[in-house]
């Protein structure tokens, strides 16, 4: 038997290949699909199984398109009701894997079809529990995804018992294996680790220490912020269904002239530029948004872009298709094509370029205490701006971007920069292609400004 857990750090997601015996199952599979297959050639083992936790919202899974290409069968716990073929698994329902045995646990409380798997060994032992977005290292899943229908109290409520009356009884050597680690925004504050035991998760987890019903909804639905806007996007098409994603590759991932690339510009369409941000600053296509692929690309891509707005890209040479496919693990399927020859051959066709001023953590000093009527702008989340940021700075979160940064004037001399200047660079993209020309990028935000003399303090308002 093995237990492979295949992470992907852009989106803070785990997906999960086991084997044993000749057979295979794959836990929560990301949308491109094509990687557990060739794992499974490599292996030499057949996929049986497909096993979801529960309809995401923060990805795009590749359930569908991989029980098409392999004839596994797709499991959900249940309550579980899709527009495409599953197998509903009933709690406590076991399925046979080779020579070991899965067996589902119903939790819900993230959502109500959320389940957990319960592998056990060859010779019959809890070997290891596949927990989605019910239990995490140090944390749970937030109970707000799921929408309208039930509150967020009453999902609580259910979390409460299923983590008490199941999750806590399981032996303490049973290994945690979650699907998402830090940084994922389908709970508060997860752990750095991306797998635990129960028995630690007892002993650290603030959510499976004793407390009453009362205490722990009160505890779980605080302090949640807002979710980014694509999530209840994805956990509709996860629950509906969606197109192949061969069919979306070979629409979307079109070689456009840049006479065809301006044409498609002036129909409505937005340039989205995945090179990274210190390439993108020495010059990018006029109105287009930088978002890199060097960082949380698809997550700030859903967060900040509408999901039905066509897209244009531009990227370095030879990541066209990774761009398009990164776009797709979280749904965004309307791109109109890519510009052959990349930023290069926009330039050498004398089009309308722009470009970004970035400036050290010196030279900002310099001007910080010399300077008149400059506005600084931390565009950090909450948290990271009241633990500490520059004196006077406005706090324009880039989650909420669009709606806070209206009290900003296009005479304003605007110094940007985040924590370690990929934000920032999206920040000031948006910024520009609204219309404000004074703007400049604090290379190293916060890390390299710490370093200089200028004051800082914590804790102040936000604006939001």
């Amino acid at each position: 038997m093995t237990v492979e857990q295949l992470y992907t750090n852009c989106l803070s997601e785990a997906a999960y290949f086991i084997t044993s015996n000749g057979e295979a199952a794959v836990i929560d599979p990301l949308r491109d699909y094509q990687i557990y297959i060739e794992k499974a050639k490599k292996l030499g083992v057949k996929i049986k199984y497909v096993f979801e936790t529960h309809f995401h919202a923060d990805f795009v899974s590749g359930h569908i398109d991989l029980a098409a290409k392999t004839g596994a069968q797709i499991i959900y716990g249940p309550n579980a009701k899709t527009d495409y073929k599953i197998y509903e698994a009933k709690d406590e329902e076991t399925f046979t894997l080779g020579n070991c045995k899965i067996k589902v646990i119903h939790t819900p409380g993230h959502t109500p079809e959320s389940s957990c798997y319960l592998l056990y060994n060859e010779e019959g032992i809890p070997y290891s529990v596949f927990t989605g977005d019910t239990l995490f290292v140090g944390d749970v899943g937030r109970p707000d995804l799921f929408g309208a229908k039930i509150s967020k109290e009453e999902l609580a409520g259910m979390l409460y018992d299923s983590l008490n009356n199941k999750i806590k009884s399981l032996n303490n050597d049973v290994i945690v294996y979650p699907a998402h680690g830090p940084g994922s925004s389908c709970g508060k504050n997860l752990g750095k680790e991306t797998f635990s035991t129960i028995g630690e998760q007892k002993k650290f987890n603030y959510a499976l220490k004793e407390m009453t019903r009362e205490e722990f909804i009160k505890e779980i639905t605080s302090g949640l912020s807002a979710p980014p806007a694509y999530f209840p996007i994805n956990a509709e098409i996860n629950k509906k269904g969606y197109s192949s994603l061969d069919e979306i590759l070979s629409k979307n991932l079109k070689s456009l002239s840049v006479a065809d690339f301006e044409s498609e510009i002036k129909m409505g369409a937005l340039v989205l530029d995945t090179r990274n941000p210190d390439v993108f600053e020495n010059g990018f296509v006029k109105g287009s948004i930088n978002i890199g692929l060097n960082g949380r690309f698809a997550e700030w891509v859903g967060t900040l872009i509408n999901i039905n707005q066509p897209l244009l890209i531009i990227t370095e040479s030879g990541k066209e298709e990774e761009s398009i496919l990164r776009l797709t693990r979280v749904g965004y399927e309307n791109v109109r094509g890519y510009l052959n020859g990349g930023y290069n051959s926009w330039l050498l066709a004398e089009k309308p370029i722009d470009m970004v001023l970035t400036i050290d953590n010196e030279e900002f000093e310099l001007d910080y205490k010399h300077e008149k009527d400059i506005v600084v702008v931390d565009v950090r989340k909450e948290s990271e701006y009241d633990s500490g940021h520059i004196e006077n700075a406005e706090n324009c979160v880039l989650q909420n971007f669009e709606s806070v940064i209206g009290d900003l004037n296009f005479t304003d001399r605007l110094y940007v920069y985040c924590q370690g200047g990929y934000r920032s660079m999206i920040a000031i993209s948006i910024l520009k292609r609204k219309g404000f020309n004074l703007v400049k990028n604090i290379k190293g935000g916060y890390v390299e400004l710490i370093k200089s003399g200028i004051p800082i303090e914590t804790s102040q308002p936000t604006l939001n």
